[in-house]
């Protein structure tokens, strides 16, 4: 997931490989065969075992209990009804248990249990409490030699995980769900933790007029009959399940890439990730194959709560990375760079977080590096750089803990992990460790992680076990890095890498000359630059910068009618600041027609410490019903005690 500006093992097998309609796979669907070969059935079945038997890193965050019986395939049979915005399913799970298993739990929340059967027996089941964020298990009795568990049930139309977005005149109903970080039980009953890896099948029948999609082998036109089937043979965890239901088309923009959007975007869409092969064959000549097949990505609507998510096969992403120049593509390269940590390698428990975004952010940097050059690079970093200090000094005011890599997130929601530190600082340390090793060191390193980790989890004290046997084994090294400082330490410790872009070092001496009046508006090299200097710029304008010399500012360069939106959020945010009434307009339609989180909070909080507050208010009541539950739950916050 890509939210700023810029181990126990479990691998399962498939167990159907159900063919899909107009799919663009790797293979035929005469060569998909119904069943694995028993080598791989063995192979399964004693890796399911070792995972029974084997200590576990604790999640706090689901109920479920993997050790006495774990989920490793799902088939899921749907039905997608936009007038009551209910999804009526059934769930059937394979299983495997431990010798003494008498349940197996699985979290809900929002849902509508309507029946269970184990082993095509109607059983009893439990519901026990609701907590808030975690919601309730679903417990159901079943035997060591138990094989199948079924659950007919029913989606609410509230249900956090899903959006479903009015239809009009000119464009139809979409309902699309966000999983991360424990949303999927919002709208399937899983075992909602990112240690319980699984395969799955799903037939998904959707209104005739519109397309279904998941994280899965994907139809590239729309079925007749409006009925859509799905296979996920790697093994992934629940909140990479995904689903996508829309008026959309595809384009392939490369032999393993494609795009889909509504018509209306699908040629902006089309040319703005035109080089998403680039991009995936740089990732693969740095760590190795890309393990998915194919890497496509799908449009959503502007109500979409993050810039992208990685779901396998297909990333989410919003339409504001949309500027018509490509410039906003690191965001691709991010979400990318999840297939291998993150999707491939997955952080054990949400406390571990920074084990998936924080290697992103670093395989990020390392793509757009290999594509576009180090100048670009090395701008993107300064810029996330400059943001982490902003917020380490913010967080360490409230709680030094949460500036920890490794999270204390028990009694919380995950969400509130999903901070800069995760990610930026995870970065930094990484590229802490390869400045100290040598970057050639680090990359085998890396390399053999991947590889050797595919499809398991990782948390973080067998991460430390790993590398200090792996690539710290030296003394010295150990003692340089210092592992503790940065894993278990608050705040950015004495050996983080110095960051360092003169291109935007050049840009922070322009804005002072402008604002001390020692440079004219016109001489400013607006044209000259590209967005990251244009945004630059503009979040370093001082106090002391006159909302006459704004608005000097957007009528030489026309700055409010920019078709990027990290440049449009960052005048939006002086606007507000300076009081820059002209473009309030602006701001209104931007704030209810765009959901992503990473533009809501800077700008209702900027409405908040200005004294706007009833401003703030009357936007977010015509807004709110456009947003996400993801959104709404921190705005809801912000606002509540206003």
């Amino acid at each position: 997931m890509k939210l700023t500006f810029i181990s126990t093992c479990i691998l399962m097998t498939g167990l159907l490989g159900i063919s899909s309609c107009n799919t663009h796979s790797g293979q035929s669907n005469e060569e998909k065969s119904d069943t694995p070969t028993q080598a791989n059935d063995d192979k399964s079945d004693s890796r399911t075992q070792a995972i029974l038997n084997m200590k576990r890193a604790t999640d706090h965050h689901s109920y479920s209990k993997p050790e006495e019986a774990v989920v490793t395939h799902l088939e899921w049979d749907a039905n997608v009804d936009f007038e009551t915005r209910i999804i009526n399913a059934t769930a059937n799970y394979s299983i495997k248990t431990s010798e003494d298993a008498k349940r197996i739990l699985f979290d809900i929340r929002e849902l509508d249990i309507l029946s269970v059967r184990v082993d095509g027996i109607e059983t009893s089941f439990d519901i026990g409490d609701e907590q808030e964020f975690i919601g309730s298990p679903l417990s159901i009795p079943i035997s060591p030699t138990s094989k199948i568990v079924s659950i007919a049930y029913n989606t609410q139309p509230g249900a956090d995980a899903f959006l479903w977005v009015e239809g009009s005149e000119n464009s139809n109903p979409f309902l699309f769900t966000q999983s991360q970080a424990i949303l999927a039980r919002t709208w399937i009953p899983c075992q909602d933790s990112p240690g319980v890896r699984f395969t799955y099948g799903a037939k998904v029948e959707v209104p005739k007029n519109l397309m279904a999609l998941m994280s899965a082998v994907n139809p590239t036109e729309k079925s007749a009959d409006g009925i859509y089937t799905f296979v996920m043979d790697q093994p992934i965890p629940s909140y990479l399940l995904a689903l996508a239901v829309g008026d959309v088309e595809f384009r392939s923009v490369g032999e393993h890439t494609g795009v889909y959007a509504t018509p209306d975007l699908i040629d902006a869409a089309e040319y703005e990730f035109g080089e998403m092969e680039d991009l995936l064959v740089a990732a693969e000549g740095l760590y190795g194959k890309y393990a998915w097949e194919r890497y496509d990505l799908l449009v959503l609507p502007a109500a979409f709560p993050f810039g992208g998510m990685e779901n396998p096969r297909l990333t989410f992403a919003t339409p504001t990375i949309i500027a018509g120049d490509r410039s906003l593509v690191s965001l691709v390269a991010h979400e990318l760079a999840h297939s291998w940590s993150g999707n491939l390698v997955t952080n054990s428990t949400w406390d571990d977080f920074w084990l998936n975004e924080g290697f992103t952010v670093y395989f990020e940097q390392r793509i757009m590096e290999a594509v576009y050059g180090r100048d670009i690079s090395e701008m993107l970093a300064t810029l996330s750089y400059r943001g982490l200090v902003d917020e380490v000094s913010e967080i360490m005011d409230l709680n030094p803990d949460d500036t920890h890599l490794r999270l204390h997130l028990k009694g919380r929601n995950p969400d509130d992990g999903m901070t800069a530190i995760a990610y930026d600082k995870g970065y930094l340390f990484l590229r802490m460790i390869e400045e100290n090793v040598g970057r050639e060191k680090f990359d085998d390193f890396l390399s053999t992680y991947f590889s050797k980790h595919a499809f398991t989890v990782m948390d973080t004290d067998n991460f430390i076990e790993y590398i200090e046997r792996a690539l710290l084994s030296d003394e010295e090294t150990r003692k340089a890095v210092n592992l503790t400082a940065w894993i278990d330490g608050a705040g950015l410790p004495d050996n983080c890498p110095k960051v360092y872009s003169e291109r935007i070092e050049k840009v922070d001496n322009t804005v002072a000359q402008w604002a001390e009046g020692g440079l004219n508006t016109s001489d400013i090299p607006w044209s000259e630059w590209l967005y990251q200097e244009r945004y630059r710029f503009l979040k370093s304008i001082p106090a002391s910068v006159t909302v006459e010399q704004l608005d000097e500012l957007n009528v030489t360069f026309k700055v409010s009618g920019t078709g990027n939106n990290e440049v449009l959020f960052a005048w939006l945010e002086q606007s507000i600041l300076k009081h820059h009434t002209a473009s309030y307009p602006r701001l209104e339609s931007f704030l209810i027609n765009v959901g992503r989180r990473k533009f809501l909070t800077p700008l209702y909080k900027a409405l908040l410490e200005t004294g706007q507050t009833q401003m703030a208010k009357d936007i977010y009541k015509k807004a709110r019903p456009n947003y996400h539950s993801v959104s709404t739950g921190t705005m809801d916050e912000l606002l509540a005690d206003s």
